[in-house]
C-alpha cells in the first residue's frame, strides 16, 4: 500500500538524486555557486527549507500508476524541481520579494547579479538530469520528446511572466479570461507537464498520455483558484500562513471578478482601496467585504470546483492497472482543492 511514508521517499529520493547531479558538477573553484544552489532549494543542511515538491511528486505517480516503480522516473522528478525552483528564483528578483518559504530570497542573501546566475544554473541543471534517462535505457527519441514538453512548458512559464509583469507594471486589469490565460502558462502549465512527463515514460499509449495531461491542467488551474481563495479568506491557523493578498494588493480571480461585476460604487471603492499604500485591518475587511457581496467568492470557489471535477474524470479515463499511486493521485488533489 502507498502509505504518507511511501510518498515521503518519494520525496526523499528525488532529493536524493538531486543532490547527486549537483554533487557531480560541483568543484573547488565553484563551490559557492551551488552552495547558493543548495541554499535556495533547502537541500543546505538541518536548517534547509524546502518547498513541497508537489510537482515532481505528482510526476512519480503518475508514472507508478501505469509502471508499478518510481525509481526509472527519478531524474524526470528531479528535472521538474530544479526547473520550476529556477523560476522562483528569478520571479523572487523580479516581484522584489525577499522572502521565500519563510527565510530570506537567494537574492537578498547573494546580490542580484548573482542570483541571477544561480537560477540559471537550476535551469541548466534540469536539463542535464533530463540526460540521466538515457542511462537508466529509455530511448534517444523518448528522451527528445521529453526534452521538447520540457522546453514548450519553460517558454510558457516565460510567457506568464511577462504577462504577469505587464499587468503589474503597466497599471493595466487583466479581465477574467486574461487571467485564466496567465495562470494557464505561470501554474497550470508546469502542473500538467510534470504529470505528462510520468506517464510518457511510462507508456506509449498516446491516449493515456492525453488523458493524463488533462487531468494535469485542469489540476493546476484549480490548484492556482484554491489558493486564490486562501489567500483572501484562509483561516492562519490551517494555512500557515496569513491571507494577506488583499493587503498586498494582489489581483487575483475574485478582485478581478468584482471588478468586472461589481456596482459602480463598490468597484470605485475597491479601486480606492487597493490603492491605499498601507491599507488598515479595517479597509482590507471592507475590501473583503465588497468582494463577497459581488459573488467573487462563490464564483471562484464554484470554478475551482468545476476544474476539481474535471480533474478527476480525466484522472478516470486514464484507464490504468496500478491503482494505490492512482488513488494517490485523487487524494492530492482533493487535499490540494480545499478552498
Amino acid at each position: 500500500m502507498l502509505t504518507q511514508a511511501g510518498l515521503q521517499a518519494m520525496i526523499t529520493d528525488t532529493e536524493a538524486e538531486i543532490r547527486a547531479l549537483i554533487d557531480e558538477v560541483d568543484g573547488p573553484a565553484t563551490g559557492p555557486l551551488y552552495d547558493m544552489v543548495r541554499y535556495h532549494l533547502g537541500l543546505d543542511g538541518p536548517a534547509g527549507v524546502s518547498g513541497k515538491r508537489l510537482r515532481p511528486l505528482l510526476g512519480l505517480l503518475a508514472y507508478a500508476s501505469i509502471a508499478g516503480d518510481h525509481h526509472a522516473a527519478l531524474p524526470g522528478a528531479a528535472a521538474v524541481e530544479l526547473g520550476h525552483n529556477f523560476s522562483l528564483v528569478h520571479d523572487d528578483i523580479e516581484d522584489r520579494d525577499v522572502e521565500r518559504r519563510h527565510r530570506a530570497a537567494l537574492w537578498t542573501v547573494y546580490g542580484v547579479g548573482q542570483a541571477i546566475n544561480a537560477g540559471d544554473t537550476l535551469f541548466v541543471l534540469s536539463r542535464l538530469a533530463l540526460h540521466r534517462l538515457t542511462d537508466l535505457g529509455f530511448s534517444d527519441r523518448k528522451v527528445l520528446r521529453l526534452m521538447r514538453l520540457y522546453d514548450d512548458t519553460c517558454l510558457a512559464l516565460c510567457e506568464g511572466q511577462f504577462l504577469d509583469i505587464q499587468s503589474s507594471e503597466h497599471g493595466g486589469q487583466l479581465s477574467v479570461d486574461g487571467y485564466f490565460d496567465m495562470i494557464g502558462r505561470k501554474t497550470a502549465a508546469l502542473i500538467a507537464a510534470s504529470i505528462e512527463a510520468g506517464a510518457l515514460l511510462a507508456t506509449d499509449d498516446q491516449a493515456v498520455v492525453d488523458a493524463y495531461r488533462r487531468f494535469g491542467w485542469a489540476l493546476g488551474l484549480a490548484f492556482q483558484l484554491n489558493d486564490d481563495l486562501l489567500g483572501i479568506w484562509g483561516q492562519e491557523q490551517v494555512t500557515g500562513k496569513e491571507p494577506s493578498d488583499l493587503a498586498k494588493h494582489k489581483r487575483t480571480l475574485p478582485v478581478l471578478y468584482a471588478l468586472e461585476h461589481a456596482t459602480p460604487e463598490d468597484r470605485a471603492r475597491l479601486v480606492a482601496l487597493y490603492d491605499r499604500t498601507d491599507p488598515t485591518p479595517d479597509e482590507v475587511e471592507e475590501a473583503r467585504s465588497i468582494l463577497e457581496r459581488t459573488g467573487a467568492r462563490d464564483y471562484a470557489r464554484g470554478e475551482a470546483r468545476r476544474l476539481r471535477d474535471e480533474a478527476l474524470a480525466a484522472l478516470d479515463a486514464t484507464g490504468v492497472v496500478e491503482g494505490e499511486a492512482r488513488e494517490r493521485l485523487r487524494e492530492l488533489m482533493r487535499s490540494a482543492i480545499s478552498a
